[in-house]
């Protein structure tokens, strides 16, 4: 018998969503399930939208609509201080996050200082590498801030409205990321059970945090 693999060895960050007629009818949002794989990226790096990633220091700016790109995260509770990437929902599929220390924005929804749902994901944890960069984000509790910094430098500031656990299989999509008529961040990462057998969590966590003026 093989040996079972630990939840440190093995994240993964899939999402279940479907039908989101405002983000071009969207109709599978299924991350795929193979296992990841390693970059050996275990080092911590140093902070915020200054620390080196996929995008590096400048992103490249996203289509002309309201609201700013967002380069950097910041969640002082849950240890967060991140770099932020650009990343695509390809024919359906959020794309997972390309490593642990980085929170991926879906450049298919609004941009920071715009109404509706932002929507962002990150790694759990991370094969060989352990506790990624949303790995204390359970600790959150409502009226805790978020903090996300635009390439203006201008900084916006979200409170925790709730944090919740979904199965996969049978997530309320509409509710985690479908459109809103305020200012919404939505955070999202794996919880719940392990799957030792197929290398996955069987829930995801979702953060819904609503802008504040601070």
């Amino acid at each position: 018998m093989e040996p079972k693999i630990s939840r440190r060895q093995l994240g993964r960050l899939t999402v279940a969503a479907a039908s989101l007629t405002a983000f071009g009818g969207m109709t599978n949002l299924v991350g795929a399930q193979e296992p990841i794989q390693s970059t050996r990226l275990g080092e911590v790096p140093t902070t915020g939208g200054l620390r080196p990633g996929p995008l590096g220091a400048n992103p490249p700016a996203s289509e002309a609509t309201p609201g700013v790109v967002p380069v950097s995260i910041r969640i002082e509770k849950a240890q967060v201080d991140a770099q932020v990437e650009i990343i695509e929902i390809v024919e359906g599929v959020m794309q997972n996050p390309t490593g642990p220390w980085v929170v991926s924005w879906y450049k298919e929804t609004p941009k920071p200082g715009a109404i509706g749902n932002i929507v962002m994901a990150g790694h759990l944890d991370y094969w060989d590498v352990g506790p990624a960069v949303f790995y204390n984000i359970t600790v959150l509790t409502k009226g805790d801030t978020v903090e996300l910094t635009g390439e203006d430098g201008e900084t916006f500031t979200y409170a925790v409205d709730w944090i919740r656990n979904y199965d996969t299989a049978n997530a309320p999509i509409q509710e985690i990321v479908g459109p809103t008529e305020d200012e919404n961040l939505t955070l999202i990462t794996c919880g719940g059970p392990f799957d030792y057998a197929n290398g996955v969590y069987l829930q995801r966590t979702v953060v819904r945090t609503t802008r504040v003026t601070v």
